[in-house]
C-alpha cells in the first residue's frame, strides 16, 4: 500500500496524532484601539445628547437668572422635566469618566504620560461636576424657599465654571496628542486646542470678572464635534501596523 506524498502515515500502536493548523490566524494589535474609538465616539456623542437636553431643555428653559420667583414657578410646574434633567447631568458625568478611560487607551501608543494625564484631567473634572449637579439635585426639598433655590443654582453655575477648567486642559492635551499621533489630521489637534481655550477663557472669566457674559466654547467647540465624527468613521478602521 503506497501512502499519498505530503500526508503523515498513521502509527502502528494506535496513538492519536497530534493536530497543527497548516496556518496561524494572525493576531489584531489595532483591535483595541478600534475598540477604544469606537467606544469614545459612542460616549462622547451620548455626552453631546445629555448636555443638549439637560442644559439647553430643561435649565435653560426652567431657571430664569436673576428671577427667584419665576425659577421657582417653573421648577414647580415641571418637577418632573427638571428630575430628568438633573439626571441626565448625573449620566454625563459617568460618561466622561467612560470616555477619558477610552481616550486613554487610544492615545497611549502617542505619549503615555500625556494620556494619563489627559484622562486624569478629565476624570477630576467629572467629580467636579458631580459636586455641581448635586447642588441642582438639592433644590426640590427647598422649592418653598426661593432664596435657598437661588443660593443652589449659583453654586451649580459656579463650580461647573470652574471645572470647565479642568476640562479646558484636557482638550488642550488631547489636542496636542492628536496632532502629534500621525493617524489623526493636524486640523483635528488645532481644533480640540483651541475649543480647549473657549473652555478656560469661560472658566477663568466666569470666576474673576464680575459679570461676565462672554461664552467663548459655543463657538469654538467645533473641535470636539469633528472628533466625534472622526472615532466613528475614521477611528473604526484604525491601524497603526505597517502594510505588509
Amino acid at each position: 500500500m503506497s501512502i499519498p506524498t505530503g500526508t503523515v502515515p498513521p502509527p502502528l500502536d494506535g496513538t492519536p496524532i497530534p493536530v497543527t493548523p497548516d496556518i496561524a490566524r494572525p493576531s489584531d494589535p489595532d483591535r483595541p484601539l478600534r475598540t477604544a474609538s469606537m467606544v469614545a465616539g459612542i460616549g462622547l456623542a451620548l455626552l453631546a445628547v445629555l448636555a443638549v437636553f439637560g442644559n439647553f431643555l430643561v435649565l435653560k428653559r426652567l431657571i430664569t437668572p436673576g428671577d427667584p420667583a419665576r425659577t421657582i414657578t417653573d421648577l414647580t410646574s415641571s418637577a418632573g422635566l427638571f428630575r430628568w434633567g438633573v439626571a441626565s447631568l448625573l449620566a454625563a458625568a459617568v460618561l466622561d469618566v467612560i470616555v477619558a478611560a477610552a481616550l486613554l487607551r487610544l492615545f497611549i501608543p502617542v505619549n503615555r504620560d500625556v494620556s494619563r494625564l489627559a484622562a486624569w484631567f478629565r476624570i477630576i473634572y467629572a467629580g467636579v461636576f458631580l459636586v455641581a449637579v448635586s447642588e441642582l439635585a438639592g433644590i426640590m426639598p427647598h422649592l418653598g424657599e426661593a432664596g435657598q433655590a437661588q443660593r443652589s443654582i449659583d453654586m451649580f453655575n459656579i463650580i461647573w465654571n470652574a471645572g470647565l477648567v479642568l476640562f479646558g486642559v484636557h482638550l488642550l492635551l488631547i489636542g496636542y496628542l492628536a496632532y502629534r499621533s500621525g493617524f489623526i489630521a493636524k486640523t483635528i489637534g488645532v481644533l480640540l486646542a483651541i475649543a480647549g481655550l473657549g473652555y478656560l477663557v469661560d472658566g477663568f472669566g466666569t470666576v474673576l470678572v464680575p459679570n461676565y457674559s462672554l461664552n467663548v466654547s459655543q463657538v469654538t467647540f467645533i473641535g470636539e464635534a469633528v472628533l466625534i465624527f472622526w472615532l466613528l468613521i475614521k477611528g473604526r478602521r484604525l491601524t497603526l501596523t505597517p502594510a505588509a
